[in-house]
């Protein structure tokens, strides 16, 4: 098949959407698919051949990427890039999507999460990868898949929804409980998240995430495991327990460095067969109730009495060889490769049944 790999973007998870992107290009690639990847931000800029031709470009446009320790330089990004203008879809983008059997979203955050890129593909009649656009945009949106999350009966920290400015902070300072997880509607990564545990640590978390959004949502702190659970093709695979560097929490940079400063990911998780069930159907049941297809991953805390609690649902899980859902799939015997594939045949599916 021919596959447009599209990762990148302008979002503040840029870097880990461009190594998961080209992971499953070179996945794909190896299975024998003429698969090419485009940085959904910078598009072709590099490239003035024909756009039938670029199938057949002997390195499908992978470069050298790594994620850094630092989120990316956003402005930065947008000053090096050639096409200069407010649009996030770069030279070619959609073009050369619409030459494609299929196009693999191995992005993350803004304009690949929330439904929009979703959209733009529906519209111009392109099957691409993971869930539609508006279980998209309804995953992506925290307060809103909270909501869904306590229809569906999922047991979830209590929590509330805040719009605040800089105006706010003192009073808010004063009326919100500490210790709480402070987090921005649409973040990802990581990125947005703060865990204060005092009244001044909850000042400089409020100023510090108004530069993201002005809409958060405050969460009661649960103590406990972190684990994450994956959903394949309507089935749990088994959960993950992230254990992050002793003093930490699993923030930007436990998740994507390894060594002393990344987390310790343990799968299987060393969790009981009736707490892998709670886990495991609580995400399924998340999963279908937002409408989500093929693929997905909850994170939960278990707390010291064996409750499961649903902190979030990402829709398009990080796909690097290492990341969390790959190794998941190999405890179930499938290969890396296997899974990339596997991610196209079902999405093809899905497509097909929504025309």
């Amino acid at each position: 098949m021919k596959i447009v790999v599209l990762g990148g973007g302008i979002s503040t998870e840029r870097h880990v959407a461009l190594v998961t992107g080209t992971s499953v290009c070179k996945a794909l690639r190896a299975l024998g698919h003429k698969a090419i990847f485009v940085d959904m931000y910078m598009g072709l800029e590099d490239y003035d051949g024909d756009l039938e031709a670029a199938f057949d470009v002997p390195d499908g446009f992978i470069g050298h990427v790594a994620i850094e320790k630092e989120a990316p330089d956003l402005e930065a990004v947008k000053a090096a890039r050639k096409l200069q203008g407010p649009s996030h879809l770069g030279k070619n983008v959609l073009e050369i999507c619409q030459k494609a059997d299929c196009v693999f979203l191995g992005l993350h955050g803004a304009d690949g999460e929330d439904g929009k890129i979703q959209a733009a593909l529906d519209l111009l009649g392109v099957p691409y990868t993971g869930s539609g656009p508006l279980p998209s945009a309804m995953a992506m949106d925290k307060a809103v898949a909270k909501r869904i999350m306590e229809s569906a009966g999922v047991r979830t920290p209590a929590w509330q929804e805040l719009s605040y400015t800089e105006d706010d902070i003192p009073r808010l300072v004063e009326e919100l409980p500490v210790p709480c997880a402070v987090k921005v509607v649409n973040g990802g990564s990581s990125i947005g998240v703060a865990l204060p545990d005092t009244r001044e640590e909850l000042e400089a978390a409020l100023h510090d995430l108004a530069r993201f959004h002005s809409r958060v949502i405050v969460e009661e702190k649960i103590v406990g495991r972190e684990l994450t659970q994956p959903i394949f093709d309507g089935q749990y695979l088994s959960a993950i327990e992230i254990v992050p560097p002793e003093g930490t929490s699993f923030d930007y940079v436990a998740k994507y460095q390894s060594g002393a400063e990344g987390a310790q990911e343990i799968c299987p998780a060393r969790i009981t067969p009736e707490e892998q069930k709670q886990i495991g159907e609580a995400a399924l049941r998340f999963h279908e109730a937002l409408g989500l297809s093929v693929y997905s991953r909850s994170d939960f805390i278990l707390d010291s009495e064996g409750r499961a609690w649903c902190l979030e649902v990402n829709t398009l899980p990080g796909m690097t060889p290492n990341s969390l859902i790959p190794k998941a799939a190999r405890v179930a015997g499938m290969s890396y490769e296997q899974l990339c594939e596997q991610i196209v045949l079902l999405s093809l599916e899905e497509r097909k049944k929504n025309r």
